[in-house]
C-alpha cells in the first residue's frame, strides 16, 4: 500500500468506500476497519484523515448531497420559461427514480441518520436549501419548497413501486403545484 505522500487520492478513496459500504450494507455495518479494507488503505489512515466516524460520515454524506444537487442543476439550469421548468422537474423525478439505486439508498440512509441524530440534520437542511435554490430560479419560494417535497416523494414512490406511475402523472402533479399564477 502506498503512503499518504505517494497516495494523494487516499482520502477520496476512503470517502468513496464509505458511501459504497453504506449503499450496499447500511450505515449500521460501517466501521473504520471495513472502510479501510474496502478502500485498500491502512487502518491508521482513517484517523489520519478523519477525526472520527462522525467526521467521515459528514464528509461522505456531504459529497453525496453535492452529487444530488448537481443532478438538480443539470436538469434545472436550462429551462427558459415555467412550462419548460415543469417539464424539467418531471424529467428530474424520472431520472432520479429510474437512476442509481445507490443514490436512492444513500438518500434514505441520510434521512434516517438525520431523523435519529439531530447533528446530521444540518446536512439535510443544507441539501434542501440548495435544491430549492435551483427550483427558485423558476418558481416562487413557497412553490419551490412544495416541489422539493414532491420530487422526493414521487422519486421514492416511483423507485419502489412494482408498477411505477408514468410521466404524465408526474407532470400533472407538478402542474397542480405550479399553477401558472405562481410560476416566475
Amino acid at each position: 500500500m502506498a503512503t499518504g505522500h505517494t497516495d494523494p487520492q487516499r482520502r477520496e478513496r476512503i470517502i468513496a468506500a464509505t458511501l459504497d459500504l453504506i449503499a450496499e450494507e447500511g450505515i449500521a455495518r460501517v466501521s473504520h476497519r471495513r472502510i479501510a479494507a474496502r478502500a485498500g488503505v491502512p487502518l491508521g489512515s482513517m484517523t489520519y484523515h478523519f477525526s472520527g466516524m462522525d467526521d467521515l460520515l459528514r464528509e461522505a454524506f456531504g459529497r453525496f448531497t453535492d452529487h444530488i444537487v448537481a443532478v438538480f442543476d443539470a436538469h434545472l439550469c436550462a429551462p427558459a420559461d415555467a412550462g419548460q421548468a415543469r417539464q424539467a422537474v418531471a424529467d428530474l423525478v424520472h431520472a432520479l427514480s429510474e437512476g442509481s439505486r445507490r443514490d436512492l439508498v444513500l438518500a434514505q440512509e441520510l434521512y434516517t441518520l438525520a431523523a435519529r441524530r439531530p447533528a446530521y440534520r444540518e446536512l439535510t437542511h443544507e441539501w434542501m436549501r440548495r435544491s430549492r435554490l435551483h427550483l427558485e430560479k423558476h418558481f416562487d419560494p413557497d412553490t419551490a419548497r412544495q416541489l422539493d417535497a414532491l420530487i422526493e416523494g414521487l422519486t421514492l414512490h416511483r423507485a419502489l413501486a412494482t408498477e411505477p406511475h408514468d410521466r404524465a402523472l408526474t407532470l400533472e402533479a407538478v402542474a397542480r403545484i405550479t399553477d401558472t399564477g405562481r410560476a416566475r
